[in-house]
């Protein structure tokens, strides 16, 4: 009898078995390969990184047309962006002794050849006694063909004798024109007195 139910418990645990595996194998069928997932790491990792780059361009006339500095880049090329650490960006107007200095703490230009800058954004005019001296704000986005700027953020623009807020702005570098969003303040001071 012994020897019989044997037989009986090894072929209850096969049928398990047997069962077990035919509930299995559709979830098995399913699953992803792996090479997918490994396409997609592979996007989020840089195609290259470099360290205190510096990378000048020309445009079609073969006149400069912006000079980028970083600390760090790294270039995600199947994302179609570029990160940089505390760029430095220097845009070169149809005028190219007055080139604008940008800087800020983090960037993002992507293949449309727009630009965006966060965290302690400064625009320096490299022009002396233009009637806009520096912008400041937290975000800015800028199109380095038309050589526009954009931003929704807080906005402080200086010159001479003024210091203007604003909730935001449009700015065109080229015919130094700009639009305040949602003004709020102008300090007017007349003569030599510095305004903070």
């Amino acid at each position: 009898m012994s020897l019989l139910g044997t037989s009986r418990l090894q072929i209850s645990i096969l049928i398990l078995f047997i069962l077990a595996l035919l509930l299995y194998i559709p979830t098995w069928m399913s699953e992803a390969p792996v090479e997918r997932q490994a396409d997609q790491i592979d996007a989020l990792r840089p195609a290259y990184r470099a360290k205190n780059l510096t990378t000048t361009l020309y445009n079609q006339e073969g006149q400069l047309n912006h000079r980028v500095f970083a600390r760090n880049m790294e270039h995600y090329d199947q994302l179609g962006f570029v990160l940089f650490t505390q760029p430095e960006y220097t845009l070169y107007t149809d005028d190219a002794s007055a080139p604008w200095l940008v800087t800020a703490q983090e960037g993002t230009l992507y293949n449309n050849d727009t630009i965006q800058l966060d965290s302690d954004v400064e625009i320096v005019n490299q022009t002396q006694n233009d009637f806009v001296e520096t912008i400041e704000t937290e975000f800015i986005e800028i199109n380095l063909d038309t050589k526009t700027m954009v931003s929704d953020q807080p906005v402080t623009i200086r010159g001479v004798q003024y210091v203007i807020s604003s909730n935001g702005f449009n700015a065109d570098l080229q015919t130094q024109q700009y639009e305040l969003i949602d003004h709020v303040q102008t300090v007017y001071s007349p003569g030599n007195q510095p305004l903070d």
